[in-house]
């Protein structure tokens, strides 16, 4: 992260840094490939008590409230979770947190967000449907009252931890429009089929809704009132995955490029070769533009700008695609070792990779950045 910081933030950054370092190194990260979780929830206790769940929640429900910063300290942690290509639900989790602190009920208030700032409660967001676009015009599943509650039918996919979630964030369709509901794991109704992904940590499920009844205090906010806190999830999600995008490439560059000069070939470094000289100078703009990016949509959304919906979509348009093709061209520098199992770049290339398809393609947000502007 580029922004200037205060003294506060760098011991965080610094804090948090350490304790990834030494809790989840990448020697951990490669053995959680067969790990059912993908993370381990003393793990992610610690992680909560560092603060990563607490930044969007107010002082009174147990979070940073007016001593933080915000969205600016949790991409913070972002962005040294990609260094590290560290396991945790951190976005999800985070998403679900912001619509619980405005639109949700006092009782969500206070029986869910302590479990979620303290790291007891897992929460995750299912927004994403088989087969259709995504965000809120690909949204299909349908939410039906009945009586005092709601019948909902239909299916999300791409659900980060999904079948490890306690709570379920469900943005379905009713007759009113866009309605979220706070979904408890092991629902009537409610299958979870659990999915593997290319990031070895990173675990996803598709959930299959076929008449799961709910109450009427599951509700999130207002019934048909849910399209301004959708955007904001989906700003929130954009900021975070980008920075931690940015975080990874950066990671990769810095050894990349200390690799080029140790490596000889024909007498002479790598990176003494004008040709080499040429893509890593492609490859630092690529890098300084993704943080420049990445650090303006997490400023613009953290103080609800007017342009935070066309920043978060730009940053996504762009991170997505040239954090992938720089680890890309990172692996080709490394030559044969590159595409090895046993060298790390390819955890890298698996999370940026799986971040650049996750919460939208690039091409999607293009698509909705050229509608937000009147194209």
């Amino acid at each position: 992260m580029d922004l200037e910081l205060s003294p506060d933030q760098e011991m965080f950054r610094d804090t948090t840094r350490r304790f990834l370092e030494n809790e989840a190194p990448l020697s951990v990260v490669r053995s959680l490939e067969e790990d059912q979780a993908g993370f381990s929830r003393s793990y992610w206790s610690k992680g909560a008590g560092l603060g990563w769940t607490s930044m969007l929640v107010p002082e009174e429900f147990g979070g940073a409230g007016d001593y933080g910063q915000g969205l600016l300290d949790l991409v913070l942690v972002a962005e040294e979770m990609g260094r590290l290509t560290s396991p945790g639900p951190l976005v999800p989790t985070n998403v679900v947190a912001a619509p619980l602190v405005a639109p949700g009920s006092d009782g969500q208030r206070q029986d869910v967000l302590p479990g979620i700032v303290s790291g007891d409660l897992v929460a995750t967001w299912a927004i994403a449907e088989p087969h259709a676009t995504w965000g809120p015009e690909g949204v299909n599943l349908t939410a039906e009252a009945d009586g005092d509650g709601f019948v909902l039918n239909g299916r999300k996919t791409q659900v980060e931890a999904g079948a490890q979630a306690d709570l379920v964030l469900v943005t379905a369709r009713s007759g009113a429009g866009l309605t979220q509901f706070l979904v408890p794991s092991g629902t009537s109704g409610v299958e979870v089929v659990p999915h593997r992904s290319l990031d070895l940590t990173r675990r996803f499920a598709e959930l299959r809704f076929d008449g799961a009844r709910l109450p009427a205090s599951a509700v999130v906010g207002v019934v048909g009132g849910a399209a301004d806190e959708v955007e904001r999830q989906t700003q929130v999600a954009l900021v975070l995955q980008c920075a931690e995008a940015a975080g990874a490439a950066a990671r990769v560059f810095d050894f990349t490029l200390e690799y080029a000069a140790d490596r000889y070939s024909f007498g002479r470094p790598l990176a003494s070769y004008q040709a080499l000289k040429h893509r890593f100078a492609d490859m630092k703009l690529w890098l300084e533009a993704s943080h420049a990016i990445a650090d303006g949509a997490a400023e613009g959304v953290h103080e609800r700008s007017p342009k935070a919906a066309e920043l978060a979509r730009v940053a996504k348009a762009y991170v997505g695609d040239r954090t992938v093709e720089l680890v890309q061209d990172c692996v080709q520098m490394h030559g044969g070792i590159g595409v090895t199992w046993e060298h790390d770049i390819h955890l890298y290339l698996r999370r940026v990779s799986v971040d650049k398809n996750t919460y939208g393609t690039p091409a999607e947000h293009r698509e909705a950045l050229a509608t937000l502007i009147g194209l």
